[in-house]
């Protein structure tokens, strides 16, 4: 499995969460635009997008202005994503697969479904491997066509939003000793500790 390569052909992405891949920084924000442009995408935040094309416009991104755009975009994502309610830094990471799916959609049908909990398959998963409040500790899995360092960012900003109020610091990193997409590998592991 390859970054920036869909799934799915048919899989689009709601225009509200393409937002924060706008508004991830004032900086560079019309060069941005100009490059959902470039792909097709004339951003309004009700409309969906295909996946593909905005995985495009991620890759140039990455490209021409470098990887930590991606993990700020990642970061601005979470502000605008569609999310249901959330108590705690444990139950933010876990329903992170499910806020990924209500972004999404699949020939017209949204790929989570908040009436019966059921998930279209197509866009891979995030997955919540391991959480230990006792030791600080957690693991991520992520297996998605989304640049690794833009995932690093989402799960940044989930572990931040939702954070115990007795912690400071979150550390969220990708764990090397792992396959990962940039070396050619399907998932991607990422460890969290706080």
């Amino acid at each position: 499995m390859a970054e920036f390569i869909a799934f799915n052909p048919d899989v689009e992405v709601y225009g509200q969460t393409i937002y924060g891949f706008v508004n991830c920084m004032e900086s560079g924000k019309d060069k941005r635009l100009a490059i959902l442009a470039q792909h097709g995408i004339a951003l309004n935040p009700d409309d969906w997008y295909n996946q593909q094309k905005w995985l495009n416009a991620f890759k140039e991104i990455a490209e021409s202005v470098g990887e930590m755009n991606l993990f700020l975009i990642g970061l601005a994502i979470i502000e605008t994503a569609q999310f249901p309610p959330v108590r705690s830094m444990e139950e933010g990471l876990g329903v992170l697969d499910v806020v990924y799916h209500m972004n999404h959609r699949l020939n017209g049908e949204v790929m989570f479904n908040p009436n019966n909990g059921q998930i279209l398959e197509g866009i891979g998963h995030y997955s919540l491997i391991s959480y230990h409040a006792e030791e600080r500790t957690a693991v991520m899995v992520c297996n998605n066509p989304y640049p690794s360092k833009f995932d690093e960012g989402i799960i940044s900003a989930v572990c931040n939003k939702f954070k115990p109020s007795n912690v400071q610091k979150i550390s969220v990193k990708i764990d090397i000793s792992k396959e990962r997409r940039t070396k050619g590998g399907e998932p991607c592991t990422y460890i969290i500790s706080w």
